[in-house]
């Protein structure tokens, strides 16, 4: 099994525990998290330091995930990209083999990724999320739950798509955009 750290510690950190345990192909080491947390327990992981001591975990084995979900902009999240970053995937999501999924992104349980779907680095793609066939999502987005993304449409960078939101097909979704929950996306 691989080390694996994570940064951050909130309620998106809970979910990310339960795939990394599930999918078990990474050891979870530790949390990095605010400096009031550092010696918490979080599920049976110890808060190990704040972001100032991540640099000393850095080693070609050591694997992160970053485990602050992303409502918005991702610019929390953005801070942690030249680190070894893992890609999680739960083994209850269904992934196509004919997708491909960027580093750092977790595709949390139930979700479904159709056939000839990229999927960029730094993603959250929630549960139950649909993505379907031939969609591309930039970096650094977030997919909530029960989202659905049809047919050909492209996800622009740093984009944020709520609960519930539904896409038409063959659409362009701009760069940093942000889709509240329960919409539909025309």
């Amino acid at each position: 099994m691989k080390n694996i750290y994570l940064i951050g510690g909130g309620g998106h950190c809970h979910s990310c525990i339960d795939v990394i345990e599930q999918e078990n192909k990474y050891r979870i080491k530790g949390v990095f998290d605010l400096s009031n947390n550092i010696g918490k327990d979080i599920l049976g992981y110890k808060v190990i330091g704040t972001d100032n001591d991540i640099e000393s975990y850095i080693k070609k084995e050591n694997y992160f995930l970053v485990t602050m979900g992303q409502i918005g902009a991702p610019d929390k999240r953005l801070e942690y990209l030249q680190l070894n970053l893992a890609t999680v995937i739960s083994p209850r999501a269904y992934v196509s083999k004919n997708s491909t999924i960027g580093n750092g992104t977790i595709i949390m349980h139930d979700a479904i990724i159709n056939a000839n779907t990229k999927i960029g680095s730094n993603c959250i793609i929630n549960s139950k999320a649909l993505i379907e066939h031939d969609v591309i999502i930039g970096n650094n987005c977030h997919i909530s739950t029960a989202a659905v993304i049809n047919g050909s449409v492209i996800v622009g960078n740093d984009t944020f798509i709520g609960s519930g939101a539904v896409t038409k097909n063959n659409i362009t979704i701009p760069n940093e955009s942000f889709i509240k929950a329960n919409s539909t996306v025309k």
